[in-house]
Parts: structure tokens; C-alpha cells; sequence
């Protein structure tokens, strides 16, 4: 497989995506809203597993005061590529409670990269079926 080889990229593009996202499950410190501001793009927007939206400072405030991982795992990442500069990627995730998975979503992220990084654009989170 070779550079010019655009599902190399795409590969690539992924797992760095995919890294960035599953570190919005654990920001970190409280406080490390400055990090937050970086990953998340202006124009951020969500529309949470509850249905409810949030706007970008909900967002930061919110992250940046969690300090313990919630316990939340991750699976099956797939990259579409819409434009250049532009990416969906969706998964599943699940959080852990007492050695079961609950709250079982189906996960969709827009990024966007800027002049320096991706950012994340929107994200969306709809209840799913346990998986069989």
C-alpha cells in the first residue's frame, strides 16, 4: 500500500479521528476547557442520546468539569469522506455499569479540518439496540 493510496488515507484519517473522539469520553482535568475549545469547531453543535440539543459552551462547561472516565466503550469506527476537509464518522458506543454495557448508541461525528487540525462540527447520539 502506498501514500498516493486513498483508502491508506482514509485509514489513517480514522484512527486519528477515532482517537480524538474517544478522548471526548474522558477530557481529562477539570478545567482543560482550553483543550476542549481547540477540538470543538465554533460552530459546534449536538443533539444528545436524550434528543436534546446542545450548543458549544454547554459542551466545554460540561466536559471540562468531568474527572472521572465514565466508563464508556467504543466500537465498529467507519469513515466516510464528504469533501476533502470534511468527515463523518460513526460508531457505537455503550457505557459500563456493574460488568454490563447499557445505553447502547449509535454515534455520528462531523469533523471538519481547519488550517491547523480537525474539529469536531456536530455530533449526534441515538439510542440502539443491543447487538446481538
Amino acid at each position: 500500500m502506498t501514500h498516493d493510496d486513498p483508502h491508506h488515507d482514509d485509514d489513517a484519517l480514522c484512527a486519528h479521528l477515532q482517537q480524538l473522539e474517544v478522548a471526548l469520553h474522558h477530557p481529562g482535568l477539570p478545567g482543560d476547557a482550553a483543550r476542549l475549545e481547540a477540538l470543538l469547531h465554533p460552530d459546534f453543535h449536538e443533539v444528545g442520546r436524550s434528543g436534546r440539543p446542545y450548543d458549544r459552551a454547554t459542551v466545554v462547561r460540561y466536559l471540562s468539569q468531568v474527572v472521572a472516565p465514565p466508563g464508556v466503550h467504543s466500537s465498529d469506527f467507519r469513515l466516510e469522506r464528504l469533501a476533502p476537509d470534511l468527515a463523518l464518522l460513526s460508531y457505537r458506543s455503550a457505557q459500563q455499569a456493574d460488568g454490563s454495557a447499557v445505553l447502547h448508541t449509535l454515534r455520528m461525528s462531523l469533523w471538519q479540518r481547519g488550517q491547523d487540525a480537525w474539529q469536531l462540527r456536530y455530533h449526534q447520539g441515538t439510542p440502539a439496540a443491543v447487538e446481538a
